[in-house]
């Protein structure tokens, strides 16, 4: 019997010969005591550390007999009971699949309400290696879900901090979806931040929502911010994937600011702003306040002067080129006409500068071809939308702003420009054309820049969203419907999905009027035609087949658009209709 407990967690607790001369015995009566306290609890046969115990108790010459009358008269078979139960509800009809619900829930429940950290911890200071159960335990969803939800709740338990390495050793990373979980340990996070990136590089067309989710991840604390930050860093110079790797580390540094964290100290120092102190001091000097001013500017623009330039690479940052396009294209902005080169200067030479990065033992070198035009592109939009000239006086200026438009910096400028006109609470009220021009810039915009899709689609739907109050019933449908035709030659121009998911939320929602999504559904249907994406043709069907939106554009044949759109997809997307 004695090899069948052999286990060193015991070695110190052992009567025999083997022990230290120095090592202090336990009170035989205080072990024996503690014992039968134990083996006086209700089914306690059933707990794991049953055995532990019984080989103490009888290490210190516990009576058998007495053990054995305890822990039998105090057996109420709690489980067994419950396994009767359930299967007396099965025989009753109920399925297997509810009735298994039914038992996990409430078992789930009430560990919920009387777990205790400090006695899941005893679990190894017990059994002295991982249970067997515990292993089998996160083979199952519900359990680790259960897990998840009490490591939330009790970040220090080492017994639960050890089982979700378990459950990311066994390969269900991507389903910690808490990161106050993972960021616990290291290589949990780790598996994580990996599952996380993969998702961003595997999924491009959702790439706005995988960014989102990764850098609400990294954002949950400082340490994970440095780490993830430095692992992207240096996966950005791979030249597979690195430019889509420098995109993800700049939306969670928007992510990080936005939350209100000062990452300016980190950004400067990944980008190797410290070979460049005059340029890096006045660089972070501006973000850390988010706000320009034209000593720093004039540090910059003589560095970016100068025979040897810094980097480019250190005023691309996002921050800095929107407090740029900010400073020049929004409403009320008013610079010093001293400076005002300075800043155009500084935004053109960052968004049309090329650096060739240079080979070792050579010097990187700046191609700077396209850096006059665009600096007479900004220069001519930054004037007509600084005198506030209204859609009449503007239609003198069209040529000249769709020419320029054809710089991608002159279009981000143009949309900050028509966000702040466009979203004035008197706009709509005092416009008198079908579509204003401000908007009808936006189409322009949207042919000649897909990049541009969703900034100009966010402005759009925060349009659309608008309260018009001032605005009679029928005035506020027809601007709204005008939204629409933007939005439709979004979808045009191939920004399809995001736009027909916009307007099927809506119609789920019910809070847009249904006169506005058949409007919709009808230039969209007279615009489009086959072949059609699965995507779209799922997104779509929905409301083309709704009564209440298409049925009053049906005819008795099938020659109406609903009917060949409906005709068409059922004869060739059958599987997903």
């Amino acid at each position: 019997m004695e090899d069948d407990y052999d286990d060193p967690n015991w070695d110190g607790d052992r009567m025999d010969t083997e022990s230290d001369p120095g090592e202090e015995l336990e009170n035989p009566e205080m072990v024996l005591q503690e014992c039968a306290e134990k083996f006086a609890t209700p089914d306690y046969i059933m707990e794991p550390g049953i055995f532990t115990q019984l080989k103490r108790y009888f290490q210190y010459r516990g009576n058998p007999l007495q053990v054995i009358e305890e822990l039998s008269s105090n057996y109420t078979a709690v489980a067994q009971m419950a396994n009767l139960i359930a299967e007396w509800l099965i025989i009753g009809g109920v399925k297997v699949q509810d009735v298994q619900a039914m038992v996990e829930n409430h078992l789930k429940d009430m560990i919920l309400k009387t777990f205790d950290p400090k006695k899941a911890d005893t679990i190894f200071t017990e059994v002295g290696e991982t249970p067997a159960w515990l292993t089998q335990l996160i083979d199952h969803p519900t359990w680790r879900s259960l897990i998840y939800r009490l490591a939330e709740e009790y970040p220090d338990c080492l017994m639960l901090n050890f089982t979700i390495k378990l459950i990311s050793d066994a390969g269900f990373q991507g389903e910690i979806t808490s990161i106050s979980t993972a960021a616990q340990q290291l290589e949990v996070f780790s598996r994580v931040l990996k599952t996380s990136i993969s998702s961003f590089l595997g999924n491009p067309e959702n790439w706005q929502n995988t960014s989102r989710e990764c850098a609400k991840m990294v954002c949950h604390g400082q340490h994970t911010y440095v780490y993830s930050q430095v692992v992207i860093h240096v996966l950005a110079k791979e030249p597979k994937g690195g430019s889509l790797m420098k995109r993800l580390s700049q939306e969670i540094t928007k992510c990080a600011q936005k939350n209100g964290n000062d990452v300016t100290p980190i950004t400067m120092a990944l980008n190797g702003a410290a070979s460049f102190p005059q340029a890096s001091q006045a660089l972070t000097s501006m973000l850390s306040k988010n706000t320009l001013n034209p000593a720093d500017i004039s540090v910059l623009y003589r560095n970016y002067n100068s025979s040897d330039p810094p980097p480019i690479d250190l005023i691309r940052t996002p921050q800095f080129l929107e407090l740029l396009v900010g400073s020049l294209f929004r409403a009320g902005v008013k610079l010093n006409p001293d400076h005002k080169p300075k800043y155009i200067h500084l935004l053109a030479y960052a968004t049309s500068v090329v650096e060739i990065q240079a080979k070792k033992g050579q010097k990187r070198t700046q191609v700077k071809d396209d850096l006059q035009a665009t600096i007479k592109a900004i220069e001519t939009v930054h004037k007509i939308c600084n005198t506030n000239k209204g859609s009449s006086e503007l239609l003198a200026d069209l040529g000249t702003i769709y020419q320029c438009l054809k710089f991608p910096v002159v279009s981000i400028g143009i949309i900050r420009w028509v966000e702040c006109t466009v979203t004035e609470p008197s706009y709509f009220k005092l416009s008198t054309e079908q579509t204003p021009i401000h908007l009808a810039l936006l189409d322009e915009v949207v042919s000649c820049h897909p990049l541009l899709h969703d900034q100009v689609l966010d402005l759009l739907i925060r349009l659309f969203e608008s309260k018009q109050d001032e605005l009679e019933i029928l005035v506020q449908l027809e601007m709204r419907k005008m939204v629409l035709d933007r939005m439709v030659n979004l979808l045009c121009s191939g920004c399809v999905v995001p736009v027909v998911k916009y307007i099927k939320q809506c119609w789920q929602k019910g809070d847009t009027d249904v006169s506005l999504i058949r409007y919709f559904v009808t230039e969209v249907l007279e615009t489009i035609g086959p072949p059609y994406s699965y995507e779209f043709v799922n997104l779509f069907m929905p409301m083309v087949e709704n009564d209440e939106i298409t049925g009053s554009m049906r005819t008795d044949g099938e020659n109406d658009n609903v009917s060949e759109f409906i005709v068409y997809c059922k004869a060739h997307y059958t599987p997903l209709i």
